[in-house]
């Protein structure tokens, strides 16, 4: 299986199956002497783990990290970074019932077509499991970075929205609920949306929006390399992902030139910032922010036909335990990989230093 590296000079190359005994990466490019706070880690990973609401999956897992390379008396010593979270609550027998057929808009039968066998438990190597090694990744991304800001927030789930700007959210306040939406009232009716729907057996879809703050003018390696580009496929690499829009996105579309251009201020800034922070691919020094659509979970606990592995039709009910809706701990998942992202493109610029 190829694909399982991302980054030209900070990379990361990600390892194990949902079922397994372990996942785990290797961090390459990363700079020497940076100081590492493991419990800065292991804060990241503890916002994506499963078991840490009513709202989400309830596998237990306390997704410890352990690091056997890399880091030497708290600072990073410029080899690769090795790593390893032990797989501690696996009930393969949940996913039994569908050794032999495959789950609607799951990847099931893609990698059955594609390599012949798949691990059926869990969903094997397209378990949103392997996202926990990303976080990893993201921590120390952010350690790096210092004093450039990354934040993810829920800003959607189903048809509520958050009607604010941006500007407007007390970043503070993400994690003051479960959903991590920083308006308490959206975030409220969300929460319940999200209930509600689990308790009939569903699942549901949302967005998050990420803001990148203090990011220096001209990150960015055009043609293909555009931050913007790295950016989405950074997003869509993300389970569940189905759309990656920056600055005005799909509404730009509906604009003339007259409303959408951002007007330079004489500083260099610019009145608005339509752009995203992000112009001809090269970043402008203001602020990043895109938005990150999540389907709703292709397992759910209701009967719906399928077929089997001889292409016969069968009725299939979800089993296991599965997130109602995989929003929520996506927040850390958009953030660790906007910061791997931007530490990426900051080594690879020759004329901008950490």
């Amino acid at each position: 299986m190829a694909g399982n590296t991302i980054g030209t000079i900070f990379k990361l190359t990600t390892y194990g199956e949902s079922h397994g005994v372990a996942i785990g990466g290797v961090i390459d490019g990363c700079p020497s002497g940076v100081e590492i706070n493991l419990e800065a880690i292991q804060y990241e990973l503890d916002r994506r783990k499963p078991g840490q609401s009513k709202i989400v999956t309830q596998r237990k897992e306390s997704d410890t990290v352990q690091f056997y390379s890399g880091i030497f008396e708290g600072k990073t010593t410029g080899t690769p970074i090795g790593f390893q979270i032990v797989n501690e609550n696996q009930k393969s027998k949940d996913y039994s019932h569908i050794k032999d057929s495959y789950r609607p808009s799951h990847a099931d039968k893609v990698y059955q077509d594609k390599y012949g066998v798949r691990d059926y438990r869990g969903g094997g190597r397209s378990s949103a499991r392997e996202t926990a090694c990303r976080v990893v990744a993201g921590a120390i991304a952010k350690q790096v970075l210092s004093g450039i800001k990354v934040n993810a927030f829920t800003s959607s789930v189903g048809d509520l929205f958050i009607n604010k700007m941006y500007q407007e959210l007390d970043f503070s306040q993400i994690d003051s609920n479960d959903v991590r939406c920083p308006d308490s009232s959206t975030a409220q009716a969300m929460q319940e949306k999200i209930m509600q729907v689990r308790k009939s057996g569903d699942t549901i879809g949302g967005t998050i929006t990420c803001v990148i703050q203090n990011v220096p003018a001209g990150l960015g390696e055009p043609v293909f390399d555009k931050l913007h580009a790295d950016l989405g496929k950074a997003m869509l690499s993300i389970n569940a992902v189905k759309g990656f829009e920056y600055g005005s996105g799909f509404c730009g579309a509906k604009m003339k030139g007259s409303e959408h251009n951002d007007l330079y201020n004489q500083d260099g800034t610019t009145q608005t910032n339509l752009s995203g922070g992000i112009q001809g691919g090269i970043s402008n020094g203001m602020d990043i922010y895109f938005r990150v659509a999540f389907k709703p979970v292709a397992t759910i606990m209701q009967d719906q036909e399928t077929i089997d592995h001889e292409g016969n039709k069968v009725i299939m009910k979800g089993k296991g335990r599965h997130d109602p809706c995989v929003v929520p701990r996506a927040v850390p998942i958009v953030e660790s990989m906007a910061a791997i992202t931007i530490l990426d493109h900051l080594l690879r610029s020759k004329t901008i230093k950490l």
